[in-house]
């Protein structure tokens, strides 16, 4: 990736989220879908909208009640509905739309033929059955990919064809025992299959599936000669369905976003691009690369967030930057950031609501070990933070996401 510029005043992005009412922006009814996805209609290039209240279209029929309603936060299955299925499967991805989620993710690494898969690392020793078939034992390697030394089988040593013949696994089998029961049941999916179910499910059902797609480690990618943007970039194009449905993409390194930007352009109204940021203390892998010694906390500023709406439409934070813990373990007062970056354009999804007690504030914890689920301690925590303004969440469980969205907070 080539070296990041420093922080500067950004020139001023028009849009901040028209994907947040996109259930009117796209799919008025059933027979619409049917026709954006056989490629022979073309969504109207939707409006600007602001983090303030949506009107609905003069045209619509709802009353005038409900134009006064800001749009629901979008409900965003993270790595499909994970916490019932093993991660990055087809059943975790039909299971979350099932469940009412408004946005599936795929995280994206590639086969050694160029083929965009879904995993939540390219790194499969954990995720597949890889480790126990003796006929890959000689494809185990040490890499070192975005600087940290990993020992394992991984994607791009494998063909298409050959990942198909492994099987998914629960990827925390401690904390989700149920899943570790269908070990072994499910294939590695394939980007375009992934789509496919989610345009078979718009069509069964007139609402939009959006496709919330993550690029994973891109510049080792690249250094490899398997660019993962110029797949995406060509599925974009390719596929009636992406060329007009609800598309995000996601990407922790700052240069896939803005080459992306470069690409696309303003020609794909459709497509929504995302910086996400991890750990404040740590940067970017292609930062790191270039010698930029800059981190996502930088990123978190008011100046930095100016910045990232120059060549991204929305943030995702790890959640305790929007909503931090106290020292006793309970939701503590929002941070800042919402606000800031509603002020420089940008929406914001945070990342990630689980239902199990590990990952639960402890005044929000049922009885039990750290496996045991407190699904109405995951909605009353996603409602604190639809409270402190968010755009969108991205959630193991998408049900509870959209039962937190739908029930007015207790």
């Amino acid at each position: 990736m080539p070296s990041q510029s420093r922080l500067s005043a950004p020139r001023r992005r028009p849009s901040l989220f028209p994907v947040l009412a996109f259930r009117r922006w796209l799919f008025p009814a059933a027979a619409a879908c049917a026709a954006l996805v056989a490629g022979c209609a073309t969504a109207p290039r939707p409006k600007p909208v602001s983090a303030a209240p949506v009107p609905a279209p003069a045209a619509s029929a709802a009353p005038a009640a409900a134009a006064t309603q800001p749009p629901k936060p979008l409900v965003i299955a993270h790595r499909g509905a994970s916490a019932l299925r093993p991660e990055h499967t087809l059943a975790a991805y039909a299971k979350a739309i099932e469940d009412g989620a408004d946005a599936i993710e795929p995280d994206l690494v590639m086969t050694r033929d160029g083929v965009l898969v879904a995993r939540h690392e390219n790194d499969i020793t954990g995720t597949t059955n890889v480790a126990e078939l003796p006929q890959f034992a000689e494809r185990k390697r040490t890499k070192v990919i975005d600087g940290e030394r990993l020992s394992g089988w991984f994607t791009e040593d494998f063909t298409l064809a050959e990942l198909k013949t492994l099987r998914a696994r629960e990827r925390i089998p401690r904390l989700r025992p149920d899943n570790a029961r269908l070990n072994d049941q499910f294939e590695v999916p394939t980007f375009d299959e992934i789509v496919r179910l989610a345009e078979q499910a718009a069509l069964r059902t007139g609402k939009p599936i959006g496709i919330y797609a993550e690029l994973k480690h891109p510049s080792y990618f690249r250094g490899i000669g398997l660019p993962l943007e110029d797949k995406l970039v060509a599925a974009l194009r390719a596929q009636p369905y992406l060329r007009n449905a609800p598309v995000f993409i996601q990407c922790f390194e700052t240069g896939s976003l803005r080459a992306l930007r470069r690409t696309l352009g303003s020609g794909q109204h459709n497509v929504k691009l995302v910086q996400l940021i991890g750990n404040p203390r740590k940067g970017p892998a292609d930062w790191k690369l270039a010698g930029d010694g800059r981190t996502f906390g930088d990123m978190l500023g008011a100046t930095g967030l100016r910045e990232v709406a120059a060549y991204a439409d929305g943030i995702g934070p790890e959640k305790s930057s929007v909503v931090p813990r106290d020292a006793q373990g309970a939701l503590a007062a929002p941070t800042p950031v919402v606000r800031q970056a509603h002020a420089a354009g940008l929406f914001v999804h945070p990342y990630t609501f689980r239902p199990e007690n590990s990952f639960l504030p402890k005044v929000l914890q049922a009885g039990g070990d750290d496996a045991t689920r407190s699904p109405s301690g995951m909605e009353r925590e996603v409602q604190a933070f639809i409270a402190a303004g968010i755009d969108g969440f991205f959630t193991d469980d998408p049900a509870l996401g959209r039962r937190a969205v739908d029930t007015p907070a207790r």
